[in-house]
């Protein structure tokens, strides 16, 4: 049993081993998973400037990749809808409207000029064995420029995940510039669906950003998604609105896509609905607003390990400066052959010691005479000559000996040195040579990629803020029970999202959620909606159990913890009137006494300050007060009883 589990331990680790670096996790030297690698590098073996099959191109990669024909066609498909590094001819799919590419037999593909240029280069790249030998494959391309971060990429490994986001060309490219120049930069993400990204949470390739759909309203009946949110489709995108529609979350009449080239959804919206009210709930309840968590995954010297945009970036640029110094020397080390190869010519001819061998029979001293010949022309040489230029001198046939043109040879000559020359100054100011080689890029391409997605701070919109207030929450006075499925007269309108102020007879009050169906007992003066608190003044009148006193008490400001009690009133008191409204005018009737002359007393409630809910009441008369009659009543005054003194203690609902 215990070799047993040794033997899956050491099996599982070299499958997880494998799947990391050889699969989903990206290289942090070319930003390529390895599929995506082999593909690019069998389009270049193939390029001969035409297009090609995709299905000739995921034949030849074959030779490299061992997983099959599938997941080649997915990666080449993906690699080309970043407009990067494949061009394309015929039916690539779509990644706004979700649509696939058709079969790999139906279209064609080519490498771009960008890719030719700045991924491939034989001189400076390390190879491989392919899987079965056969062949040899780069380890890495040598990139001079940060894939990584233009491509983005996903992928999802035996206990890790890598998820980088796509960035603008020429901002990568300009962060390049600035690390070289030694200024600060910072990049944001850029999706070519266009779209806006908030990125205040964006930890430099790792944290996460929200992303929005750009929406007009060309009437207040009419709404346009003329972008996507990264990470969508209009198809998911249309799903999502439906599904939030049927569930009421957004009032909508209907939703029609008018999507070609560019992204248009018309949604007309529903009667009595306005568009901010819509745009608020598109973003809350519908996929046109996403967060998307990130984390910048690579692989780094052969082990994976959390990067920053900051690092890729300098790692990039450091490679560029290595990849293109080695150019230079091996363009030097070229240059240099050429101009000794052209200086043996020049003296072969001009010496005629083409002459001195005539007679010489033996190939050795032939050699030696030619190599002899040469002695003293050695500082002119940047090397020593060796018997392999005697060889190529020796292959120049007599028809161009007897043509050689010395003056064109040293004109020629001149301009081989003179190259020299330019790129040993080169290989003396790299830096500048750098700046130089990237600006030239942003030229020669950066028209071709500008920005899509526009930077702004997204303001946090909760779901409870736009949800519609769609549902009748019921209270039954009978059984004690309130919510959604309770059946009664008395209701208001809330959301599923609301938060509800409770207030009961007996002077206590509490703000709970809303449910289906939940006991909170008899006795309930007063519910409704937190929301639509705001401005509300309450004002209500207790009697005073033991002194018999009449007190009113006016406030407006409701604080509260979720379903914890309070009082709005003193305890040992009862509560007489209730009611929203704010221009009652009360009569007063007092208990009759032979002294008293009045019988009676007005008031109106403006007349009494509005205080904080915490506040006693003022009390209205230091006569006994034995009724109390209001001259205007409607539908928002709450009345207890006709006889407002007759009710009892024993009378009064309890909440528990």
């Amino acid at each position: 049993m215990s070799n047993l589990k040794k033997l899956l331990d050491s099996n599982f680790l070299e499958y997880a081993n494998y799947v990391v670096k050889d699969r989903a996790i990206p290289d942090m030297r070319d930003g390529l998973k390895p599929v995506q690698r082999r593909v690019l590098f069998s389009m270049f073996r193939m390029d001969d400037g035409r297009f090609n099959k995709v299905a000739n191109i995921v034949g030849h990669t074959m030779q490299f990749h061992p997983h099959g024909d599938s997941s080649i066609g997915d990666a080449l498909v993906g690699i080309a809808s970043k407009n990067y590094f494949i061009e394309t001819q015929g039916n690539f799919g779509n990644i706004v409207t979700g649509d696939n590419a058709a079969a790999p037999r139906y279209i064609e593909a080519r490498l771009t000029p960008l890719a030719k240029e700045v991924l491939f280069n034989k001189e400076i790249t390390k190879f491989t064995d392919s899987y079965d030998r056969r062949n040899q494959e780069p380890v890495a391309l040598p990139a001079k420029i940060p894939v990584l971060l233009l491509l983005g990429v996903e992928g999802i490994a035996v206990g890790m995940s890598t998820k980088i986001l796509p960035h603008n060309f020429n901002e990568v490219l300009q962060a390049q510039i600035d690390y070289l120049e030694g200024r600060e930069f910072r990049l944001y993400p850029d999706f070519i669906q266009g779209g806006i990204v908030d990125a205040g949470e964006y930890a430099d390739g790792n944290g996460k950003v929200r992303v929005r759909a750009v929406i007009e309203a060309p009437t207040d009946k009419k709404l346009v998604i003329k972008e996507i949110p990264y990470g969508t489709t209009t198809e998911s995108l249309i799903a999502s609105v439906e599904k939030a529609s049927k569930s009421g979350k957004i009032k909508i009449a209907s939703i029609n896509d008018y999507t070609t080239s560019e992204v248009e959804i018309e949604i007309n919206l529903a009667r009595g609905y306005n568009s901010d009210e819509a745009i608020s709930a598109l973003y809350a309840f519908s996929e046109c607003e996403k967060s998307i968590s990130v984390s910048l995954l690579v692989i780094n010297d052969k082990v994976p390990v959390i990067s920053t945009v900051t690092d890729i970036i300098r790692q990039a640029t450091d490679d560029l400066k290595e990849y293109l110094k080695t150019e230079l020397e091996i363009k030097l080390n070229q240059l240099k052959e050429k101009f000794l190869a052209r200086t043996l010519a020049q003296i072969f001819v001009e010496e005629r010691i083409y002459k001195k061998i005539e007679e010489l029979k033996n190939y050795t001293m032939i050699l030696n005479a030619v190599k002899d010949s040469f002695i003293h022309f050695e500082s002119e040489f940047y090397r020593e000559v060796t018997y392999d230029d005697v060889e190529k001198l020796l292959l120049l046939p007599i028809k161009k000996i007897s043509r050689f043109d010395i003056d064109k040879n040293k004109k020629e000559l001149k301009e081989i040195e003179k190259e020299i020359k330019q790129v040993g100054k080169n290989l003396g100011r790299m830096k500048d040579y750098t700046v130089d080689y990237i600006s030239e890029l942003i030229a020669k391409y950066g028209e071709s990629h500008p920005r899509r997605t526009k930077i702004e701070s997204i303001e946090t919109l909760l779901a409870k803020d736009a949800a519609i207030e769609n549902l009748k929450l019921h209270y039954d006075r009978s059984t004690g029970y309130l919510g959604t499925n309770v059946k009664s007269d008395e209701y208001t309108m809330v959301s599923e999202f609301s938060h509800v102020l409770l207030m009961f007879k007996n002077g206590m009050h509490k703000v709970v959620k809303v449910h289906e169906k939940e006991f909170i007992g008899k006795g309930l003066q007063y519910f409704d909606a937190t929301n639509r608190l705001e401005g509300v003044i309450f004002s209500l009148i207790y009697r005073d159990k033991k002194t018999n006193w009449c007190y009113l008490k006016r406030f407006n400001e409701i604080k509260y913890i979720l379903d914890k009690e309070y009082r709005y009133y003193p305890e040992g008191c009862r509560l007489e009137y209730f009611t929203k409204r704010t221009d009652l005018h009360f009569i007063c009737e007092f208990e009759a006494s032979k002294k008293m002359r009045n019988f009676s007393a007005e008031f109106d409630l403006s007349d009494y300050k509005v205080k904080g809910l915490s506040a006693n009441g003022v009390r209205i008369s230091s006569k006994n007060i034995v009724k109390i009659r209001a001259e205007k009543e409607e539908k928002d005054e709450v009345k207890l009883q006709p006889d407002l003194f007759e009710q009892t203690a024993d009378d009064e609902g309890d909440p528990k």
